[in-house]
């Protein structure tokens, strides 16, 4: 492992994508990264550098966002569980200059600050020469996620961390672990972000205590026959599989213009169309690009007639997730 002092000075800067959670069938437990066509990036980016003193700045798009929020940065909160980690294993964490670019909606339903995280414990990563095994690095985005939205849950952190398709699954002693399942290449994620606030925490308030078992064992079957028609190539299951008959019910009020939304994307054929995460973004899956941006274009116009502006991307799925970006491709490296 690396010393502090033998810590590249320019530091490190890693980008996170952004990701949909839940992904219509599985709450809390399928996520998937996103990869814009146009390859731009969808996504945080985190400069982190060895320094005489800890420092922290905000900075890009969303900053203003987030500037009255009195508790630490979701950044620093991951730095502090990343040095306990590191000292745990032995090592010396020393202190850090942090710079995030806040390049994501907040409150979006787009993985905001799971991109936060997962960029900032990306860059550590790299800084001080991958000390962490990829399980510690999964349980510390999802421990500093909970801090946030009200409860630990890894549909976002994992694939914004590991990139494709993600599922949770039952790990070793009890605790979560993850695979990636397999997704038509042919596939497309169209994305729309309505201008309009929606927290996680806040949207899980809409949810009730206990489900009714009907609702349960629907969303059971509904989960195992899209993994099923994932691994098989089954188009028309996995059509009838993306939806989500467990949360769906309950927090599409909180979104104006949503049902119109999603009528919409049916109509112009989307395979399937829900929320993405808790809301307000939605999200739906075209089998190919003409098709892909008609449907984006109905969602939008859902959203216009409900009086809310909207933004929004034709992706792949990220295969990659986190990465670390050359020196001279961020301009966060040259300030």
């Amino acid at each position: 492992m690396l010393a502090y002092a033998d810590l590249p000075p320019a530091g490190v800067v890693a980008y996170a994508p952004a990701s949909i959670g839940n992904v219509a069938a599985g709450f809390d437990l399928l996520g998937a990264a996103l990869a814009p066509l146009d390859g731009s990036l969808l996504g945080d980016l985190v400069h982190v550098a060895p320094a005489a003193q800890d420092s922290f700045r905000l900075v890009g798009a969303y900053a203003a966002a987030l500037a009255g929020d009195t508790r630490p940065n979701l950044a620093l909160r991951a730095r502090d569980l990343f040095r306990e980690a590191l000292v745990a294993h032995g090592g010396e964490a020393g202190p850090l200059a942090i710079t995030l670019e806040k390049r994501l909606p907040v409150a979006s339903g787009l993985g905001s600050s799971a991109s936060s995280i997962v960029a900032a414990i990306a860059a550590l990563q790299a800084l001080y020469g991958d000390p962490l095994e990829i399980a510690e690095l999964v349980d510390l985005t999802g421990r500093t996620e909970g801090l946030t939205s009200g409860g630990i849950h890894l549909d976002n952190v994992v694939p914004s961390l590991l990139g494709g398709l993600q599922v949770v699954v039952p790990g070793r002693g009890g605790k979560p672990a993850t695979r990636r399942l397999p997704w038509p290449a042919d596939l497309l994620l169209v994305v729309a972000h309505p201008d309009v606030q929606l927290s996680t925490a806040d949207s899980r308030k809409a949810l009730p205590e206990r489900p009714e078992w009907r609702a349960t064992l629907d969303f059971a079957g509904n989960l195992a026959g899209l993994v099923h028609a994932l691994h098989t190539g089954d188009r028309s299951l996995l059509a009838r599989c993306l939806r989500d008959p467990l949360v769906e019910v309950h927090r599409a009020p909180l979104v104006p213009g949503f049902r119109a939304a999603q009528a919409a994307a049916l109509a112009a054929g989307a395979l399937g169309c829900s929320l993405s995460g808790s809301g307000p973004s939605v999200f739906a899956v075209a089998e190919h690009e003409a098709q892909a941006s008609q449907i984006l274009r109905g969602i939008r116009d859902a959203f216009t007639s409900a009086g809310l502006a909207s933004q929004g991307w034709l992706c792949a799925l990220d295969p990659n997730g986190a990465r670390i970006l050359a020196a001279d491709a961020s301009p966060l490296a040259k300030e």
